[in-house]
């Protein structure tokens, strides 16, 4: 099982970011997937999930109606769209993979939320 993630950087207040993460090991069509995040000091915390078909979606409240995640289950890819980005979104983003009976996590990326 891998889970790879991309796109992470530094971006300015304001500016846009998205991250993706690409699968392959498991049946990523039938798989929740989800963005978790941990900033210095701090416990990892959920930031979006989205359920295998794309249609249920879930947002932490701090980043709801800023962040989009979104799949392709033909590309086995998961994304998460980081628009108006703050300073308090700094973190490494993880992407996380639920099948039935097990949870596979990513590398992490990191985001770094500056000007």
């Amino acid at each position: 099982v891998q889970l790879v993630e991309s796109g992470g950087g530094l971006v300015q207040p304001g500016g846009s970011l998205r991250l993706s993460c690409a699968a392959s090991g498991f049946t990523f069509s039938s798989s929740a997937m989800s963005w978790f995040r941990q900033a210095p000091g701090k416990e990892r915390e959920v930031v979006a999930r989205i359920n295998w078909s794309g249609r249920n979606t879930y947002y932490a409240d701090s980043v709801k109606g800023r962040f989009t995640i979104s799949r392709d289950n033909a590309q086995n890819t998961v994304y998460l769209q980081m628009n108006s980005p703050k300073p308090e979104d700094t973190a490494v983003y993880y992407c996380n993979a639920a099948t039935d009976d097990m949870v596979y996590w990513g590398q992490g990326t990191q985001v770094t939320v500056s000007s």
